[in-house]
């Protein structure tokens, strides 16, 4: 009887080892391919909501004092970003 509790566990603990070394393969391939894609100039991540000009405007217009609320409903995006972007500097 204790001879297959044993079995058991040296089977979860063979199981638990492959597992953890196909994660880590699964990582380093993902690593490598993410160096080979920013090496071709890919960008990563999501694309801005925003436009550069839109930006610019939404910098001068904080510089002067208008509100980041009155901005994010004027542009059609939340105030967390707006509020993300500076105001340009006088």
């Amino acid at each position: 009887m204790l001879d297959g509790a044993l079995h058991g566990r040296l089977m979860l603990t063979v199981l638990g080892g492959l597992a953890e070394f196909e994660r880590e393969l699964i990582r380093s391939r993902t690593s490598d391919g993410r160096t080979r894609a920013k090496a071709r100039g890919v960008k990563l991540g999501r694309r801005p909501i925003l436009t550069v000009a839109q930006r610019s405007f939404v910098a001068q217009q904080r510089a002067s004092g208008e509100s980041a609320r009155h901005l994010a409903r004027v542009l059609g995006v939340s105030k967390a970003t707006i509020g993300r972007i500076p105001p340009a500097e006088a």
